[in-house]
């Protein structure tokens, strides 16, 4: 068969390293042999072919037969593809199984408990020596700050009770949280998760829809945390 087609194109004036060259060509681009493109090679070969040794039908019957299974296998492909990207990506529903309930994710605002004082966690991307939260007022006044000392890369849960340093009542907030850490070789990378309920969903027009988050923003399905 391989031959067969190389006589065509040599026969079109077309050699075999410019053939090379142009499925290198199709390959590396967005462009791709569809089934209009097989049929005009194949009248091309017909056109082209020995009187005195024309292609032999079995092998016409195996061309067609090919072409046939791989368009099929590649319109099968993007059919699996499609179901694969609506399997795995977000919908509707689930976002809205958010609203009322409370979550924990990436941010530096936190109301107080109606009980007082805010829980939260500190992540760390890498082991540290030494992992502090800071809480600060809406004013950027400093409140207190929790230290939790020497931890493992992950995930650490704290509870302040809603105090200041000297012992007073810091009030409902907002207060704006940080997290430091730091380790043999530096500073550590680390953010501050807050937990924080979800008002509402915002459904875009194209996209993905968020969480609308009170004191965080929007919020994408991914970049929850934890779900109270």
């Amino acid at each position: 068969m391989a031959s067969t087609f190389d006589s065509t194109l040599s026969s079109l004036g077309i050699s075999s390293t410019a053939s090379t060259t142009a499925n290198a060509a199709v390959n590396s681009s967005s462009t791709t042999l569809g089934t209009s493109d097989f049929l005009k090679l194949l009248t091309a070969q017909l056109q082209n072919q020995d009187p005195f040794s024309p292609t032999d039908n079995s092998q016409m019957v195996a061309q067609l037969a090919q072409i046939t299974s791989t368009s099929g296998i590649a319109d099968m492909s993007t059919t699996l593809k499609a179901i694969q990207t609506k399997l795995n990506g977000p919908s509707t529903a689930d976002a809205l199984s958010y609203v009322g309930k409370t979550i924990l994710t990436e941010g530096s605002t936190a109301y107080g408990r109606t009980s007082g004082g805010i829980a939260g966690a500190a992540e760390i991307d890498g082991d540290a020596s030494d992992v502090s939260v800071s809480i600060k007022d809406a004013n950027g006044q400093l409140l207190n700050t929790i230290d939790l000392g020497a931890q493992k890369a992950g995930d650490i849960s704290y509870d302040w009770n809603g105090k200041t340093a000297s012992g007073t009542d810091a009030g409902t907030g907002p207060f704006t949280v940080s997290v430091s850490a730091t380790g043999t070789s530096g500073s550590v990378a680390s953010r501050n998760l807050v937990w924080a309920p979800v008002s509402a969903v915002a459904v875009p027009a194209t996209g993905s829809p968020t969480l609308t988050v009170p004191g965080v923003g929007q919020v994408a399905l991914t970049a929850v945390r934890q779900v109270g």
